[in-house]
């Protein structure tokens, strides 16, 4: 397990530093963005994975190591959104947008290396392409619960559906980076 939290720290590492360098960019530009778009913002990259994957050629020159980190930030994204709501301006500083990634992307991990307890590490045993199945089976099922209002009757919500998927793309960052 010591070897796992290593390689999550790494990984982890390579995303909050993209975060933090669009960040500086374009401020908390995203605190416009519905959750819904989100949503759809994830679903582009699963998409684009896919596509890579099932193609074994890019005609921009990109492979699916970004996607998978635009997916691990639009997902803690989303989470801060469905903390705070989603606004019609700017609200958050710079600081702020940097303490509620650390918040969110904590979580996400710890729930992870409890699974990960539970599982015994299933994960090294799958194959990056079931990554992106499993993200886009989430990002669908997120998108039922959008167009119920947010209402499960049994299943987990949106918020545990965005970890799963954060936790996905961060096993194949690790596939990609670590091994």
């Amino acid at each position: 397990m010591a070897e796992t939290k290593e390689q999550f720290e790494t990984v982890i590492k390579l995303c909050r530093e993209i975060y933090e360098k669009k960040l500086k960019d374009y401020g908390s530009s995203w605190r416009i963005m519905r959750p819904e778009s989100i949503t759809d913002q994830i679903l582009i990259k699963a998409k684009r994975i896919r596509s890579l994957e099932i193609k074994k050629e890019s005609k921009i020159n990109e492979g699916i190591k970004p996607e998978f980190i635009g997916i691990v930030n639009y997902g803690t994204i989303g989470l801060i959104q469905l903390e705070l709501g989603f606004s019609d301006n700017v609200d958050i500083t710079y600081e702020k947008a940097l303490e509620l990634y650390d918040k969110h992307i904590t979580e996400t991990k710890e729930l992870m290396y409890a699974k990960n307890h539970d599982y015994d590490e299933a994960w090294r045993l799958m194959r990056i392409s079931s990554y992106t199945d499993l993200i886009l089976t989430k990002l669908n099922r997120i998108k039922e619960i959008e167009n119920n209002d947010g209402k499960v009757s049994v299943s987990e919500g949106i918020d545990a559906n965005y970890q799963d998927i954060i936790n996905y793309a961060l096993f194949g960052l690790i596939k990609l980076t670590c091994e």
